[in-house]
């Protein structure tokens, strides 16, 4: 039996509560209705802002994030982040040669590691320089250029071209969105360059964000979910999201 106009809504919020995120295509499908249908009744419910449409789908919340200094940012979720961190840091093996790249994550990334070895560390980070180099066995590199202030981290093209000359093993990268058809963001356009160059110089890419990235868009894009090798997250993470990382070929951590 078709749905009533009414009740289509009703049951688009209930997947929205749910999942955490709609797609147009699936609710076509589900509702047996067209995708311009659909399309409309996310209009008439966002004008009614009970949702927020993006491209092809729609989120409960407003996926646009904006730029938030650094020391306000690791305020939040502490105790996930530590978790997610604490997990990162055992996927570093004696000798390596890594890549840390910048966030509130990535600082207690650099929090957690405790050198058995000599370890090799390039990073863009001022605040992962700093912590590190207390450790006698972490030679550390920190990729020049001009300072982003609002992250405490470095960006432009002298990092960018640094990281031409290296070859790692790891990259461990903080994002600042997570979207299942767009990939992963962050408010930065030239952070977005830095990690692009960043994954070029690295042999698997390891994601850490807390589960509430999910679903949210930076402006800038920095690569498709097929470039991530691993992603370390909390355990409030969506089933959905999960599945969609998972469908793409990714190996879902959760803490």
């Amino acid at each position: 039996m078709t749905k009533s106009i009414a009740e289509r809504h009703q049951y688009i919020l209930n997947k929205l509560r749910e999942q955490g995120y709609v797609n147009v295509i699936n609710l076509s499908h589900e509702l047996k209705v067209s995708a311009v249908t659909i399309r409309k009744d996310l209009k008439h419910l966002e004008k009614r802002k009970l949702l927020f449409r993006t491209h092809g789908s729609a989120t409960p919340n407003n996926p646009y994030i904006n730029e938030r200094p650094v020391n306000e940012k690791e305020k939040l979720r502490v105790s996930q982040k530590q978790r997610i961190a604490r997990y990162a840091s055992g996927l570093i093996e004696p000798g390596d040669s890594i890549i840390i790249a910048s966030g509130t994550t990535i600082i207690e990334l650099a929090r957690q590691i405790k050198a058995v070895d000599k370890l090799t560390v390039i990073t863009a980070s001022l605040n992962v320089s700093l912590i590190l180099s207390c450790d006698p066995l972490i030679d550390i590199i920190q990729l020049g250029g001009m300072v982003r202030k609002s992250s405490s981290s470095i960006v432009g093209h002298y990092a960018e071209h640094q990281l031409n000359n290296f070859s790692c093993s790891k990259l461990f990268l903080g994002v600042d969105g997570i979207d299942p058809d767009y990939g992963i963001t962050t408010t930065s356009a030239m952070e977005a360059t830095l990690n692009q160059q960043m994954i070029k110089a690295a042999q698997r890419i390891i994601v850490l964000t807390d589960s509430t990235k999910f679903g949210r868009r930076g402006f800038s894009r920095i690569c498709s979910l097929a470039e991530v090798d691993m992603i370390i997250t909390d355990n409030e993470i969506a089933v959905p999201f999960a599945k969609s990382m998972e469908e793409a070929g990714i190996e879902v951590i959760t803490n």
